[in-house]
């Protein structure tokens, strides 16, 4: 029988000592952390996004840094640089804090360019080089990046290469009224935040990747998940008659992202197989940040979320299949 739901939960009882709430975000992240995917959180300011990131971190039992992304920050802030040391008389590399478990990259979309592209290597390659000389980073490696919605002022939409190494985009939304008055209750009069422990480790991380690999994807599925990614880019083809609401469709990567997040959680959902009902499950947060729009679509309203739910409607699902 899987680990899968004893493991989530011991973090996630962890996690909620300093977070209530957000329970399907977390179960994305925990989804992240075993496919070994980057994720991008966005959200309006003042919803946890930084502080479940770092409670994660904590439970996990990782080394975990933190990057306040800004518009005056370097490319060197983030991966570190060569120093000159007079003893040696040589340039010796000072890393920077890429070089931890999990990166929290916090308001990413606020930095330059040259910043986000630094992060590129780091996020596809597990590594990163100074002076012509490659450091690989340490295993297991994440970065879990918040952003703000993109009309906020001083944010910068991401480019499409960055964001196609993303496993998931995660909207964070709201809490409810039941949660928000939790909140009230547990730390209206409390002057620090609880303390946390760490209940896993990198280690136990790498070894139940094992038991996710070994999750059960039919062939049936396997095609299905293409068929919902091939639709996406079909949506991009000019077709007569039709308004084209895709400029472009979702990489292969989405193809691998889909397939490797549902064994992953089926294998926390106590399940030795994939069932096409977890691929739906998880199309909108694969998916919605790896489609263009066309001004057609922003004209008519529509946004990535509708496009995917579009495209999952009108692709069969396999019966029967496991």
């Amino acid at each position: 029988m899987s680990t899968g739901p004893a493991w989530s939960q011991k973090i996630r009882a962890e996690v909620a000592r300093a977070v209530i709430g957000q329970d399907e975000v977390i179960e994305r992240l925990l989804i992240a952390l075993l496919a070994n995917g980057h994720v991008l959180l966005e959200g309006m300011p003042g919803l946890a996004k930084t502080l479940l990131v770092r409670s994660l971190g904590t439970a996990l039992g990782v080394q975990c840094e933190r990057v306040q992304f800004t518009p005056d920050l370097l490319p060197s802030d983030v991966v570190g640089t060569m120093i000159y040391s007079p003893n040696e008389a040589a340039f010796a590399p000072h890393l920077g804090p890429i070089f931890a478990n999990l990166v929290l990259a916090d308001e990413i979309n606020r930095a330059p360019a040259k910043v986000q592209s630094a992060l590129l290597e780091a996020m596809q390659e597990r590594q990163v080089t100074l002076g012509g000389q490659t450091h690989p980073l340490p295993k297991p490696f994440f970065v879990m990046a918040t952003q703000n919605p993109v009309e906020q002022e001083g944010t910068y939409p991401l480019p499409e290469a960055q964001t196609d190494r993303f496993l998931f985009k995660l909207l964070v939304d709201y809490p409810s009224l039941e949660e928000e008055t939790a909140m009230m209750t547990r730390w209206g009069q409390v002057t620090k935040a609880p303390a946390l422990q760490p209940v896993s480790s990198g280690e136990e991380l790498l070894a139940l990747r094992a038991e996710v690999d070994a999750v059960h994807v039919a062939p049936a599925v396997q095609a299905y998940i293409l068929a919902l990614v091939r639709a996406t880019r079909d949506l991009a083809r000019p077709v007569a008659g039709r308004a084209r609401h895709v400029s472009y469709g979702a990489s292969p990567r989405a193809s691998l992202a889909l397939y490797q997040a549902a064994k992953a959680l089926a294998w926390l959902r106590g399940q030795d197989f994939v069932a096409p009902s977890l691929v739906q499950e998880l199309a909108p947060d694969v998916l919605r940040h790896r489609i263009g729009l066309t001004y057609e679509a922003e004209a008519d309203n529509l946004t990535p979320d509708t496009i995917v739910a579009q495209v999952v409607a009108q692709t069969p699902m396999p019966t029967g299949a496991n």
